[in-house]
Order: structure tokens, then sequence, then C-alpha cells
């Protein structure tokens, strides 16, 4: 599958800028350990470089298929296995959430007051899968740290900064039941564990645990081999380390050998509980690219990804006009988000060289992907470095790797024939 790049219309020079940005502002610094990168294009894998370490502590170098903490690019994936769902007719968008998990009939929205003594109003609509999908569900994470609700959510332990190993989902969504929404579902955008939520809806539609529906209709399918909520004792030593900085000093925040992630977690996270490779991770972008299909397996249709890639938020609202304040892996002005994705609508207001369309997401350890149907590209970044609001590593790996399309062809429009006329074939 690989290519040299100039044969799928990139430059080998100016992607080598990858690998000695990355050295000479990350790692020789000592920002970060190591990081890999996958660019593919037009059905071949141009460039993969792994490079610095894995492990700082056990002198181990990154390399092809090192493990990691993908944490929120898990969202994309257990938005496919919903719609997969969805395409066996077993429930619409615009459903209420109340019709599958019963508790949540009657939610309501904080108006006043600190927990447990809220005061609260009635929701203006229901919150429907739709609104879960696109988190405009009024739901937030523990780690916001801007609302009382947010707070609730940390002394009730829901979310990162409180038992994920420990509650199972099906507990995790009884217990969401008893606090108020941040605001009316469809009002705003507001990153959440709303996708935490749409794995206890596979779970009720599917009658299955979340991670064996994933293993058996996403990963076993698709050749993930390596993706799953635990790292085995016998793939431990490919598991990387993970960082952060305390006083300006890269310092280890997860040593592999002793992580919570070597044993199977009882809270299945939907939203960030996932461990992968980047080759297995660029097999499930590659399935979305081939409109839902990779190698002859089917995992949606080419309608419902297309569908799942167009803005889905309120208004036709961007996520800078639609958001609630809060933060978020991926969002500025020009970018909307579709049914577990972001989805690049003006790259001019967006401010980043990019193609209309292009969606992606990205985790908390600074990793992230994109996909560019108009290029037929790929972008794959793996690094462990937490939290990842620290860096703009995607806005940069986005400037060197367009700044790498060395394509005539494209210009004549060969990169998006499928999707409008050439101006030579009119």
């Amino acid at each position: 599958m690989s290519n040299r790049p100039e044969d799928v219309g990139l430059s080998s020079d100016r992607l080598a800028r990858i690998d000695s940005h990355l050295k000479r502002r990350y790692l020789d610094t000592g920002k970060i350990a190591g990081a890999h990168t996958l660019v593919y294009r037009r059905d071949a894998l141009a460039y993969s470089s792994p490079i610095g370490s894995m492990d700082l502590e056990r002198t181990k170098p990154m390399a092809e298929d090192t493990i990691f903490r993908i944490y929120s690019m898990t969202k994309p994936i257990t938005s496919v296995a919903l719609m997969q769902l969805y395409e066996h007719g077993h429930f619409q968008l615009d459903d209420p959430v109340y019709k599958l998990i019963p508790s949540w009939r009657d939610l309501r929205v904080y108006s006043s007051g600190t927990y447990p003594d809220f005061l609260t109003d009635p929701c203006d609509r229901p919150m429907t899968i739709r609104h879960l999908l696109t988190h405009q569900s009024g739901l937030t994470y523990d780690f916001m740290r801007r609302t009382n609700v947010d707070h609730a959510y940390r002394k009730l332990g829901l979310g990162s900064e409180g038992k994920q190993f420990e509650t199972s989902l099906e507990e995790f969504v009884e217990m969401l039941a008893g606090v108020p929404l941040e605001f009316s579902p469809g009002d705003h955008f507001n990153y959440s564990v709303s996708t935490d939520v749409c794995g206890r809806l596979v779970e009720i539609l599917s009658g299955e645990p979340f991670d064996e529906y994933l293993r058996r209709h996403i990963f076993e399918p698709l050749g993930m081999e390596d993706t799953a909520f635990f790292v085995p004792d016998e793939k431990i030593h490919r598991f990387a380390a993970n960082y952060h900085r305390v006083r300006r000093k890269l310092t280890l925040l997860d040593d592999p050998e002793k992580s919570e992630y070597r044993k199977p977690p009882r809270f299945l996270s939907g939203g960030g509980g996932l461990v992968s490779t980047a080759a297995d991770y660029l097999r499930f972008a590659r399935m979305l690219l081939g409109g839902g299909a990779l190698d002859g397996t089917r995992i949606l249709s080419p309608k419902t990804v297309a569908f799942m890639t167009q803005n889905h938020l309120s208004g036709g609202r961007d996520m800078d006009q639609a958001s609630a304040g809060g933060l978020t892996e991926i969002g500025s002005p020009g970018t909307g988000f579709g049914l577990g994705l972001s989805v690049t609508l003006d790259p001019i207001k967006a401010g980043v060289v990019s193609s209309p369309g292009e969606y992606a997401w990205g985790g908390a350890a600074s990793t992230t992907f994109w996909v560019d149907p108009v290029e037929e590209l790929i972008v794959i970044f793996m690094t462990q470095f937490f939290p990842s609001q620290i860096f703009e590593f995607r806005d940069q790996l986005k400037t060197i790797v367009y700044g790498a399309i060395d394509d005539p062809a494209h210009v004549r429009g060969r990169g998006d024939r499928s999707t409008r006329p050439v101006l030579e074939d009119v």
C-alpha cells in the first residue's frame, strides 16, 4: 500500500518538514516524548514516521505499532456504531432519548443553586438522539470547571476526574438522570459526556455489551487488531507512556506498566475509553473516506457517511456561534459539527488551509485525525501529551501537509471529480 509520495501528488521533500518541525519545536525542546504521523492519499500510504520515544523512562523508541490512548478519538467510532443501528431502523434521530432511557423522561434545566440544592426549569423540548450525537444535549463534562452543573458531576464522580473505571455505563447514565442540564437541548453546542450516553444506547438497541458490539461490528470487520478498552499483557510492551508538563518540564502522567488501561474497565467510555494504533485508526478513517466500506467490507452506507459528515448544528451555526462556552478538542469559526465529527464549512473563516467538507476530531492526549474527501487525503497524528489544548499540532500539521500537495492534476479537478464537474469536461 505504501507509495512514493510523488506517485499520489505529494512532495517527499515537503512532507519531510513534518519530522523536522516536530523535532525542532517539540522533541529537541523536551515538550513531547515522541509522535507517529501518517499521511494517506489516493489509496496509498504516502508517509509514515514514528519519531522520538514512546517511553522515556525505559528508553523505548516510538514504533509503527505503538499503542496510544486515543481518548476522544473514540467518539467517531461510537457514533459510527450507533449509526449502524440507525441503518437497521432501530430509531430516528429526532426520537426522544427517554424512549430508550425511561429515567430521562423528566430532565430539567439548571436555573440556580449548587449541588444538591438546585432550582430547575422544564426543558423547552425533549432531548433527542441527534442532540446527543451533536453535543447539543445540555450535558457537560466534569473537567469544564465553568458552572455549578459540572461541579455536581465532579461531586458525583461522573467523568474523567471521578470513577470512570469503577462505574458501569448503565449506572453512569442512571446517575446523570438526577443532574440538571446546562441548557435546553438544541440551544447550544457543549462538549460533553453525550457520546458516552450514545455508547449506552448501542447496548440498549443491540442487546450486547458495548465493547463486544464494537469488537464484532467494527474492529474485527475492519481488521483493527489493537483497538480496545484495555491493553492485554502480551501487548503492554507496545503501550506508550503518557506525559504532561509540571513547572515547564515533561513529566510522566501515566506509566504503561502501572496504568489502569492494563485491565478491562467497568465503565466502557464511548466518549474517550479506547486505545489504538495509528495503523488501526487509519483503517477506520479509510472506511469513512471509502463511503463506509474498506477492502470489500461495508460498515455503513455511503449515504449515511455523507449524512453524518454534514453540519447538524441548529440553525446551520458553526461551533463558535453555537458554543455554550466550554472547551472542545476542535473548535473554531467556520467549523460545524456532524454526527460525531467536526465538519469544515468555510476554510477562510476557520483561518487554516483545508477543504470544505473535511471532517475530523482529536483526543485529550493531543492525538488528532482528519479526512479530506476533496483531496482524497487522511492524516493521523498520534502522541501522548496531556492536555491537548497546550500545543496547536493540528493546524501546524495542516499547513505542512497541504503545503506538500504538488499535483497539477488537482488544479484541473481530479481530487473532487466525483462531486463537481471539471471545467475541461463541460
